[in-house]
């Protein structure tokens, strides 16, 4: 491609990289319109579907790992630190692996992993329960503790908070 002048060719250069600032920048102001911030933390209602996009057990035994999940789940709701996280995932992988099913296990874990960050606009995300989004990883304050009670099932209350 030819120029006729120096200059044209340096009016496109800074007019693709304007352009391509703006739309890098799209994404940004659209995450950050949608994040809450000023709202007080709130923790919502506790629900679980059991385990979200997986299976609740194998054909014999349809609810097989169902109560572990429901107990991830829990965990995923109230959230926490990213060492809290990951206990969680561990946690369920091992039940399922321990029920006779470790290659599920590993899908499980992997599929948890990628799909259960706390940066990601999910239902299932760590920390889904809290009204704030991103609420991100966080050491557990005493606001916190204090809406457990508030919005606890009573079927996974006893599940230890960490």
């Amino acid at each position: 491609m030819h120029f006729r002048k120096a200059g044209e060719l340096k009016r496109r250069v800074v007019w693709n990289r304007k352009l391509i600032g703006a739309l890098l920048l799209l994404p940004a102001v659209a995450f950050l319109s949608s994040c809450s911030f000023h709202e007080p933390l709130e923790l919502k209602e506790f629900q679980s579907d059991g385990c979200t996009c997986f299976f609740n057990g194998t054909r014999s035994q349809p609810s097989l790992w169902r109560e572990d999940c429901l107990a991830h789940d829990y965990a995923y709701w109230r959230g926490g630190s990213f060492q809290q996280r990951k206990r969680a995932d561990l946690a369920l992988t091992n039940q399922i692996r321990r029920k006779g099913a470790p290659i599920t296990a590993f899908l499980v874990y992997v599929g948890v992993r990628l799909g259960g960050s706390p940066w990601l606009p999910t239902p299932w995300r760590w920390g889904f329960g809290w009204n704030r989004f991103p609420l991100g990883y966080r050491e557990w304050t005493q606001e916190m503790g204090e809406s457990i009670g508030e919005g606890g099932s009573s079927e996974v209350m006893s599940l230890p908070l960490d």
